[in-house]
């Protein structure tokens, strides 16, 4: 009876240890610290990259440069990463021929829904051979799709040198500007446009907007107007073009203003800017600042201009030259206040909304 007593009572107390509550381990929360972003960049964008240029459509930002040998685009959702964007080569020239050397300048557009790009290329004798060229694609992303050659654009009684052309859109019309020689047997360049038909086609002659008048306009080894750039505000259009030889440091942005409502081919509707606009800082380490576009920040609250430079004296014309960006404003009278270069390594603010 005892025995059966001290079974019962075990069985008892092991069912009560049995059901009795466990207290969990106490809770430790993992804490994931967020990624840090940074809300500054720093110049140079890319370690090389001659004559940048920008266009943005849907969200996006397309970047080209020169570089010698092919046409080449990088597509990104922020300026100020733009050393992180895949180069998509989209054109490659061929082995001879009228285009196949020195290509030069090119330069994205959205024209009558499709993709254009406009650029400089030559049989390999820069000072006689370059032309101005155009490829065009019908896919909605530049950087895929097929690209087709539309041949040269120029007019055949002016089929003199030509580099660096650019669009401009004003009073319904389309226009193609550029930089060129006056004649067969002449090498200052100066600013031309002429109407466009079509977004591969010139029609009729071509009028001269500017010429290198200006002792700053006539550095280096040739006076030079070249990379004209189109802007606009408070009812005006404003070229900005660069001057004086890419050998000179003392390469630099000039500008001629014009009523946004003014036919465009007069050349008396333009007035340049007697003193340069946009200058070498050689303490900022930005020698030759030029060869410049335009873009907006993300929340196109802010105006942005993109150019090259070199950052040592005496670099001239070769790859040594990188884009930097800077934000830029306006006067009271609505014309552009480009500032001077910023520094090249300093912490700057990443444009609005990035």
């Amino acid at each position: 009876m005892f025995k059966l007593r001290s079974i019962l009572t075990g069985w008892l107390l092991i069912g009560l240890l049995g059901c009795a509550k466990k207290e969990p381990a106490p809770f430790t929360p993992t804490v994931v610290t967020p990624p840090v972003v940074s809300t500054t960049y720093t110049n140079p964008l890319l370690s090389s990259g001659p004559d940048p240029w920008v266009y943005q459509k849907d969200g996006f930002y397309y970047y080209m440069a020169t570089t010698g040998n092919n046409v080449t685009l990088r597509k990104t959702a922020k300026m100020s990463e733009l050393s992180s964007a895949p180069a998509t080569v989209v054109w490659t020239p061929p082995s001879n021929g009228a285009n196949s050397r020195d290509i030069w300048a090119p330069e994205l557009h959205f024209l009558d829904g499709k993709w254009y790009i406009y650029f400089t290329a030559g049989p390999g004798n820069c000072c006689g051979g370059q032309r101005m060229w155009v490829l065009e694609n019908s896919a909605a992303d530049p950087t895929t799709g097929t690209w087709i050659e539309k041949g040269r654009v120029f007019n055949p009684n002016e089929d003199f040198w030509a580099i660096d052309p650019t669009v401009l859109e004003q009073n319904g019309q389309r226009y193609l500007v550029w930089s060129g020689h006056a004649a067969a047997n002449t090498e200052e360049q100066r600013l031309y446009i002429s109407r466009m038909s079509n977004p591969w086609t010139l029609t009729g002659a071509r009028v001269e907007l500017s010429r290198p008048q200006f002792r700053w306009e006539q550095q280096g080894v040739l006076p030079v107007n070249e990379g004209p750039q189109i802007l606009k505000n408070a009812g005006k259009t404003f070229l900005v073009y660069s001057a004086s030889h890419c050998t000179s440091d003392d390469y630099a942005l000039g500008m001629l203003t014009a009523s946004a409502t003014a036919d465009p081919m007069n050349a008396a509707a333009w007035t340049k800017t007697p003193t340069p606009v946009f200058v070498t800082n050689a303490t900022a380490g930005t020698y030759g600042p030029g060869h410049n576009a335009f873009f907006k920040s993300k929340d196109g609250q802010q105006d942005w201009l993109i150019y090259h430079a070199n950052s040592r004296p005496n670099q001239g014309c070769g790859d040594a030259r990188n884009p930097r960006m800077q934000p830029f404003t306006y006067r009271a009278d609505g014309t552009p206040d480009f500032g001077t270069p910023v520094s090249i390594g300093a912490a700057l603010p990443r444009p609005g909304g990035e």
